[in-house]
């Protein structure tokens, strides 16, 4: 029987966009055939819309990632007003037992920790950690990691305190005491601060106070990741960002491709040499962290970029150039749907298709060359007859002329330098 590998991975975000896709398939690509893979739906367990996100995870790992996934089903392990069903609980924690991927994501990391809260999923995700499989766990779920968890809904949509709400702690089983914040760069706020998480600055500051002295923040940026491998004891960034090691307003920051020992974060506050390690010290916080980038890091990105090019082409009236930008963004629009962090980008893409192609419909009527390229010919036949007649004083036949420029549209006139000419709109 082969030796699983015993590889843990925090992304920030981008779980299932186009970002990840590599990350997934190297750490796919070091277990053995057939990979067993398992979607744990928890964290997203409480919204209607469940199993399409849970369908959505199931084609991402299937089209982008080759591998064939099965979903737990622990939307509800227990509940107040409705019964779980013990078969369905049991059948989904067997299946996070026997997997050798496992993989949750996007939701409400208060949620998921309610509904496993007196189960054993704690104890079997502990065990994988611990014994052989790769864990993958994004955005909400990476939150429910650490030895505390940010109930980030509650603070940033509903306005509570900030607060504290014990963790899973799988890492507090491998040494390490942290409280992950993914989407650690996320700059949806535009003129507010939404970086940490939707924290912003302030109650970020207001958390590190409320940790104890060995606590740390694990800050993942988004489309980002740190994969612990214990077997090598040892910690590597990929994706787009960085990650950062945060303990009482001091940062170390690492930057993608960086390897440094797992003893950096099971020790924060020593200084470590051992292995490849590239950090940016930041001794007074993250305030002058840039949070932007020119990596593509969303389908609205991508819109944008796409809307611009095509743009520029019909201006240049290239309509090829502008029928390869609307080929890009509907090819871009089918490589993110499965991602669920979305919001409104999707939309905003398929509207910004939808204008492309009436433009390149209007585009086919008028056609693509300049309009005065294409009766130049014509105009300049005309104005040689013109000079003809005028010399000869046929001026009955000069006003003919001068009558059918006019209901053709081009307007002429006569200049010292010569006749000049030009199309009406």
């Amino acid at each position: 029987m082969s030796t699983l590998p015993r590889i843990l991975t925090i992304m920030g975000s981008g779980e299932t966009a186009p970002t990840m896709v590599s990350t997934h398939r190297k750490l796919v690509a070091t277990l053995p055939a057939p990979v067993d893979a398992v979607i744990v739906d928890t964290p997203f367990g409480f919204q209607e819309n469940a199993p399409e996100l849970a369908s959505r995870a199931i084609d991402y790992f299937k089209v982008s990632v080759n591998i064939d996934t099965k979903v737990a089903g622990l939307v509800r392990l227990h509940d107040t007003h409705i019964a779980a069903d013990p078969v369905s609980v049991e059948r989904g924690l067997r299946l996070v037992d026997s997997a050798t991927y496992l993989f949750a994501g996007p939701g409400s990391p208060t949620y998921a920790l309610r509904q496993w809260a007196g189960s054993r999923f704690a104890d079997v995700l502990r065990s994988k950690v611990q014994n052989g499989g790769i864990v993958t766990f994004a955005s909400a779920a990476a939150l429910t990691l650490g030895k505390y968890t940010v109930p980030v809904y509650e603070i940033y949509k509903v306005g509570e305190d900030v607060r504290l709400v014990d963790g899973l702690n799988v890492l507090g089983d491998i040494g390490v005491n942290a409280v992950v914040i993914p989407h650690y760069d996320n700059a949806e706020g535009g003129n507010h601060d939404t970086r940490y998480c939707y924290l912003g600055d302030t109650r970020l500051t207001l958390l590190e106070s409320m940790l104890d002295e060995d606590t740390f923040v694990l800050g993942v940026d988004e489309h980002t990741a740190v994969v612990i491998d214990l077997d090598a004891d040892s910690c590597t960034v990929a994706g787009n960002g960085t990650v950062t090691v945060r303990h009482k307003g001091s940062s170390r920051i690492f930057e993608t491709g960086d390897v440094f020992s797992l003893d950096v974060l099971r020790n924060p506050t020593t200084q470590h040499t051992s292995g490849k390690m590239s950090a940016k010290a930041v001794a007074t916080g993250d305030n002058q962290r840039s949070i932007t980038n020119n990596t593509v890091t969303s389908l609205g990105q991508v819109a944008t970029t796409c809307t611009e090019r095509f743009n520029e082409a019909l201006d240049a009236r290239d309509p090829i150039a502008a029928a390869r930008a609307a080929l890009e963004l509907e090819q871009a629009i089918h490589e993110w749907s499965a991602d669920s962090l979305q919001s409104e980008d999707a939309d905003r893409a398929r509207a910004s298709l939808r204008a492309m192609i009436s433009s390149l419909g209007d585009l086919a009527v008028s056609g693509a060359r300049d309009p005065r390229e294409v009766v130049a010919p014509f105009v300049e036949a005309l104005l040689s007859l013109r000079a003809t007649v005028r010399a000869e004083k046929r001026f009955d036949l000069s006003d003919t002329i001068r009558d059918t420029f006019a209901d053709i549209g081009v307007e002429v006139r006569d200049t010292p330098s010569g006749v000049e000419w030009q199309l009406r709109d």
